[in-house]
């Protein structure tokens, strides 16, 4: 069975920067696409980047635009969330998915216990 561990959540100030790692095992990355998720408490998760490791595409929620980066490496077999800026309402547990880039953000299997961002003065 795959496995999908997130790490490098923290409490941050608002301004900071934080950088997430979803480390892949039981599967290499290639061929698929792997999407970053947040729910924040009381919401919905919700979809907040996906890169295709295939191809390198990659997409963004308009709230994190210019502000987030998503990234892959294939040798480590893990992709990589840098945030920036942070701010109070990107506060959440954040998760990443396996999935079909076309479908993003449906259809992601999400297989870890997420990682907390907490970004608080």
């Amino acid at each position: 069975q795959f496995k999908l561990v997130e790490s490098g959540g923290g409490l941050v100030q608002p301004g900071g920067s934080l950088r997430l790692s979803c480390t892949a095992s039981g599967f290499t990355l290639d061929y698929y696409a792997i999407g970053w998720f947040r729910q924040a408490p009381g919401k919905e998760r919700e979809g907040v980047s996906c890169i295709s490791i295939t191809d390198g595409r990659t997409t963004y929620a308009d709230s994190v635009k210019g502000r987030f980066t998503i990234s892959k490496d294939r040798a480590k077999n893990t992709v990589y969330l840098q945030m920036n800026s942070l701010k109070p309402e990107d506060t959440g547990v954040y998760y990443c998915g396996r999935g079909d880039y076309r479908d993003y953000p449906a259809d992601f299997f999400i297989r870890g216990q997420g990682t907390q961002v907490t970004v608080s003065s």
